[in-house]
């Protein structure tokens, strides 16, 4: 015989399952110390400058 199982019980624990998983995604994306956010500011902001002194002029081209 099969065993008897609460539907509102596995409701009630998927929906806590589902919202730990959301928060685990959460921490992931917005728990950085502050330091690890100026870091990762300060790499983008290398990157930027590394990327805009490489540019050239439009008019460098023509001549």
């Amino acid at each position: 015989m099969a065993d008897i199982i609460n539907l509102k019980d596995r409701r009630k624990r998927k929906a806590r399952e589902q919202k730990e998983a959301d928060s685990a995604a959460q921490r992931l994306m917005f728990g950085r110390t502050k330091g690890e956010k100026q870091r990762s500011e300060i790499e983008k902001a290398a990157t930027v400058r590394k990327l805009d002194g490489a540019k050239r002029d439009r008019n460098e081209d023509e001549s």
